[in-house]
């Protein structure tokens, strides 16, 4: 068992939302992570051509240290040999099929102590989720995956009317309330939105200041000497913006180091395997219209 779980990320939505879209935008933006792509098989997930570097059975060398393995029908077997890569990935992300299940992989996923879960992604088409999440064979599947996601990303919000885009998104909130909800074009959103990547804005002391990620902004929060974990937690997710991404150390009531992550709705309180100094980064949207 590695000392530290490695995050996983489960990606999902139904056929054509941009998942792989947004795949290749995070492999051209990991910024140094080692990245793992866990996909059903190859031909689901067509990786741009130029940021394939060498292919051998079901592994694909990506460039920056990246790559793509496919774990056919044994999904837990794959994520245990995948647990032995040395080095091993910084982050793993699972991009599910059209018609699969995110909450249920989660479950599955679950029980390696190897790995934990960073969060449910699930992209929608602006264009035809709504359509679809209405329709007799599709919906119950449709619907089930936005319940399923910590954090849903409407993709081609370009393509929709500013009326139908506002209606859409009223939907969206009625059908999964306590969804965080980002647009995005071209599934083009700021990586740390989706990865376990805010370290450098900690150990780099970049985020002394807030500062603009395209239409989004991350703030490193300042903290008293010592609060409870679960306290910190309630205070960042009522924020106003709500957050979309939160990571970082606190020292809790008793003294201890604990790390607090948030991905959409969920969070997870650990505790950290190395003194640092405490401080939390929030990413949050900046423009009206990039989070409702």
């Amino acid at each position: 068992m590695n000392a530290t779980p490695t995050p996983v990320t489960i990606l999902g939505g139904y056929l054509g939302a941009g998942k792989t879209t947004l795949v290749n935008h995070l492999l051209r933006n990991a910024n140094g992570k080692r990245l793992a792509i866990l996909v059903n098989e190859f031909g689901a997930l067509p990786i741009d051509a130029d940021l394939i570097e060498a292919q051998e059975d079901d592994i694909i060398s990506l460039s920056g240290g990246c790559v793509c393995c496919s774990y056919g029908n044994d999904l837990i077997m794959a994520m245990v040999d995948m647990s032995k890569m040395n080095p091993r990935p910084d982050h793993i992300i699972l991009e599910a099929s059209g018609v699969a299940l995110p909450g249920a992989i989660a479950g599955s996923l679950s029980l390696l102590n190897d790995y934990r879960i960073d969060g449910i992604v699930v992209l929608a088409d602006a264009e035809t989720v709504r359509e679809r999440a209405s329709d007799k064979y599709m919906a119950d599947t449709v619907q089930r995956q936005l319940a399923d996601a910590d954090l849903i990303v409407l993709n081609k919000t370009d393509l929709v009317s500013v009326e139908d885009l506002s209606a859409l998104k009223d939907w969206l909130h009625d059908l999964v309330p306590d969804c965080r909800l980002v647009e995005s074009q071209q599934a083009r959103v700021p990586p740390a939105i989706i990865l376990d990547g805010l370290e450098t804005e900690l150990d780099g002391h970049a985020a002394d200041k807030p500062h603009q990620i395209d239409r989004f902004e991350t703030v490193q929060l300042d903290l008293p000497d010592r609060i409870d974990p679960k306290t910190l937690i309630e205070q960042i997710l009522v924020r106003d913006p709500p957050p979309l991404r939160a990571k970082g150390f606190c020292r809790t009531l008793s003294g201890e180091l604990a790390t607090i992550q948030i991905t959409g709705k969920r969070w997870e309180i650990g505790k950290a395997v190395r003194e640092v100094v405490p401080g939390v980064v929030v990413i949050s949207a900046k423009e009206p219209g990039a989070l409702e």
